[in-house]
């Protein structure tokens, strides 16, 4: 069986879309990205900074109520229809949760070929990378770049703090069946 889903896990301002970019130029086959980003863009105005949605701290903190949750829980059955339709799928996400979230992502994708990649970076690089992006909440990189990795287990794993992104891909990339 050929890879059909890449899953990237790592903290805000890791690398992760950069990795996507150079992935879906490197790959042989056509790939699309979904993210984690994504979903959060298409929320409704009443999930966002809500108890029941997704509400951001003024350090960094990211709280998740029990309507994200059945949004996401929907969101991701929906990539993982996709990719078993045929769709060669790169999801790009913050295992907030770490491993339980793994697991829960992990049975939504039961059945499917799935390559788990962990997106290092240190907490220094990830906080200037999340300066200079200036569409962050300050202190979230520094917050996730350990725990979104607490207890998941990846098949390839690539620390972007002094890898270019390319050569990060191309790691990937030789693992992609």
């Amino acid at each position: 069986m050929s890879t059909q889903v890449i899953v990237l896990n790592g903290g805000s301002s890791s690398g992760k879309s950069g990795i996507v970019r150079c992935l879906k130029a490197i790959l042989p086959q056509p790939w699309i990205n979904m993210g984690v980003d994504d979903l959060i863009d298409r929320l409704p105005p009443s999930l966002l900074d809500s108890d029941s949605g997704v509400a951001f701290g003024q350090g960094g903190e990211v709280v998740l109520g029990d309507d994200w949750r059945a949004l996401e829980t929907a969101w991701t059955k929906g990539v993982a229809a996709m990719a078993r339709a045929g769709a060669r799928i790169i999801i790009d996400d913050v295992f907030l949760g770490g491993r339980t979230d793994q697991e829960r992502l992990r049975g939504h994708l039961e059945g499917l070929d799935v390559l788990w990649v962990g997106v290092r970076c240190d907490p220094e690089t990830a906080s200037g990378r999340e300066i200079a992006r200036g569409n962050r909440v300050p202190g979230m990189a520094v917050l996730q770049a350990e725990t979104v990795h607490k207890g998941v287990v990846y098949d390839v794993e690539v620390d972007t703090t002094r890898t270019e992104t390319l050569d990060c891909s191309r790691a990937i990339a030789r693992h992609v069946s």
